[in-house]
């Protein structure tokens, strides 16, 4: 019923308007009454029966009416905007409904005794309208006509672990440990959709689907595996991508980002190139275009904080992805944020957690003890120590005692509890200084420490041990320390250190056998770093752990948007063969090679009639011209140009 018509029907009650015959429609007979009589009898206005017969009972004139039109209504003075016809038959007030009535009253009169009832059916309405809401509310189900904001229901869909439906079901105590944590932001409507990884920005060409997309491969044991795909269109502009970098023409590749603005393999190359050239700002601006086209490529059911979701590095699509989130990790840290760089360190190692191509686990203990996060540091060596060997990496061995440590020095926590870290962590960095002697010397010289006679002089931590370790141990050794060194440089944990390197000497003066049984140790388990070291070598660029690959790998081309892909590539179409003319020339040269193909190295000839130094750098200023130029011209015609509207209801954003 509408609430024009409530409004007449509560005018008539009042008597504002005489009560013709049938006004009301309203059946009040008796229950009794009415199946004697059938439907035959005639609808109409009936009094209550009179106050001596016992338990007859009127019909509840609201059943005939929606209740939820009365809610809406305000309640004013007891009674409703609506319609407020009394309810004489509700319980605890029907004697007091025969005592005001008279069984000669007229229907007339009936109406004009309605207002002390009125406010009684109004109050009725009121208690149950509260317990309605009261009931909503403790179920936390939606407000105000039952809508939830859209961005509120992607949080929870995205944070819960899992409905009655196919996905990422919860996560085991030893998976928990990779369940990334995300602050929302306040996220704006006006973007195409809501991301989290990045914010499309204004500058930016309008998105339109560039041929990415995500499947769901399948469900199992409580993990959801997805692939990346690409489109028949998204295809060509792949093999474009590839003949560019072939071509040796850095702008072949400007060109192609023209037509196909989110390619993101065109996206992270260019990148590189601007990264080299030092212009930060739009080498990041690329990286966050790239994972932006991804996220919007998202299956509904891939989840990037759950841990449970996972993509094979084998596959070419996907390894994008793993590139594009490690470049972001690395300008986060860069840029002072080595918490949120944490988040992205354990997404990238959530999604293949058992294989980690990019070898995460040689950076976690870095931006964890950066992050100050040191809680999680030791929990994740607790937790992966037994299946994983951490300890047997360098990093873990001397991260793990210093996050020790430096919980011991928080004063906020108890004394027991400081005086056990302290423990922990000296019994700790002692196993690693017997394990990994060679770490010391090199750790005190990139202190700018000098070690004490004894010391420096001593057969275990003298040079012989750093020159006497396998070459694989040297590199892990070297990108521990070019990256972490600086860690240790307070005076409080060198004066620690130096307590526990004299604790060790005489541990191997007394002849302790744990030293030799470390010696042998090393000898077997460090003969060849594996195909993961190598490609995250390369991604870190420390140029000390780079100069230690072995020469296999240096005599490589090295692509830039694909470094040392695994041998066992699942192809899921048929790409061109990517000859290049390079066979030989070190890492360094082919690296950016591939990134620049204008790139030669000292000694290689040059092009004729072109001096070899101006040939060197042509490559890198034409590029990065072309890329500026590129840059200008996407952000004049956006300017000029508005777009049109686009009927799906993306890539509008301004």
């Amino acid at each position: 019923m509408s609430r024009r018509a409530l409004r007449r029907l509560r005018g008539e009650q009042r008597g504002q308007e005489p009560l013709g015959p049938g006004a009301l429609q309203f059946d009040l007979r008796d229950e009794d009454d009415a199946e004697e009589e059938g439907p035959k009898r005639e609808l109409g206005v009936r009094r209550p029966r009179g106050a001596g017969k016992e338990g007859v009972r009127v019909n509840n004139r609201f059943e005939l009416i929606n209740i939820d039109d009365l809610e809406d209504d305000p309640v004013v003075n007891g009674e409703g905007s609506g319609c407020a016809l009394t309810d004489a038959a509700a319980p605890g007030h029907k004697g007091r409904a025969q005592r005001g009535n008279t069984e000669s009253k007229t229907d007339g009169d009936v109406a004009e005794t309605a207002p002390p009832e009125q406010s009684n059916a109004s109050g009725k309405l009121r208690k149950k309208k509260k317990k309605q809401k009261n009931k909503k509310s403790s179920t936390g189900e939606a407000s105000e006509n039952g809508l939830e904001d859209i961005d509120r229901i992607l949080e929870r869909i995205e944070d819960s672990a899992g409905w009655n439906r196919p996905g990422p079901a919860p996560l085991s105590s030893r998976k928990h440990v990779l369940y990334v944590e995300h602050r929302p932001r306040q996220r704006q409507r006006v973007y195409p959709k809501c991301t989290w990884l990045t914010t499309p920005k204004s500058t930016w060409p309008r998105y339109s689907k560039p041929g990415l997309s995500m499947r769901l491969l399948e469900s199992k044991k409580g993990l959801s595996f997805f692939a990346f795909e690409h489109s028949e269109e998204y295809q060509q502009a792949q093999h474009k991508f590839l003949v560019a970098v072939e071509s040796m023409e850095p702008n072949n590749i400007v060109v192609l980002l023209q037509t196909s603005p989110y390619h993101v393999d065109s996206l992270l190359q260019l990148s590189d190139a601007c990264r080299f050239q030092e212009d930060q700002e739009m080498a990041r601006d690329l990286v966050e275009r790239a994972l932006y086209s991804m996220e919007c490529a998202f299956h509904p059911l891939f989840s990037l904080t759950s841990g449970a979701c996972r993509l094979d590095y084998r596959r070419p699509e996907n390894r994008s992805f793993y590139l594009a989130l490690y470049k972001q990790m690395s300008f986060l840290e860069k840029r002072g944020c080595p918490r949120t760089a944490l988040e992205y360190c354990k997404l990238i190692l959530s999604l293949e957690p058992d294989e980690d191509p990019l070898c995460m686990l040689l950076l976690i203990d870095h931006l964890a003890l950066r992050a100050r996060n040191y809680e999680y540091l030791i929990r994740l060596f607790q937790e992966w120590e037994a299946h994983r060997n951490l300890s047997q990496l360098p990093n873990f061995a001397f991260s793990v005692p210093l996050a020790y440590f430096l919980l011991s020095q928080q004063t906020d926590l108890p004394e027991h509890e400081r005086s056990s870290a302290r423990e922990k962590a000296s019994l700790l960095i002692q196993q690693a200084l017997t394990m990994f002697p060679g770490v010391l010397l090199p750790l005190l010289e990139s202190c700018s420490v000098r070690p004490d006679a004894t010391v420096s002089s001593h057969r275990f931590f003298g040079p012989n041990a750093e020159i006497s370790q396998p070459p694989a141990l040297s590199q892990l050794v070297s990108l521990y320390l070019g990256r972490s060194h600086f860690l240790w440089k307070e005076p409080a944990t060198m004066s620690w250190l130096e307590e526990n390197v004299h604790e060790v000497l005489q541990a191997v003066d007394a002849g302790d056998p744990a030293v030799e049984a470390c010696e042998n140790r090393r000898k077997v388990l460090y003969q060849r770093a594996p195909r993961n070291i190598h490609r995250h070598v390369i991604l870190s660029e420390i140029k000390e752990a780079v100069a230690a690959l072995p020469p296999d790998v240096t005599t490589q081309s090295v692509m830039g948007f694909d470094p040392l892909p695994p041998s066992d590539t699942i192809y899921s179409y048929v790409r061109p063969e990517r000859l290049s003319p390079i066979s030989h020339g070190n890492t360094i040269a082919l690296f950016f090679r591939s990134l620049l193909p204008n790139y030669t190295m000292e000694g290689e000839r040059p092009e004729e009639g072109v001096a070899g130094g101006l040939n060197r750098n042509q490559g890198l200023n034409r590029l990065m011209l072309a890329v500026r130029d590129m840059m200008a011209n996407f952000h004049l015609n956006d300017l000029e140009a508005p777009h049109e509207d686009d009927a799906d209801g993306e890539g509008e954003w301004d």
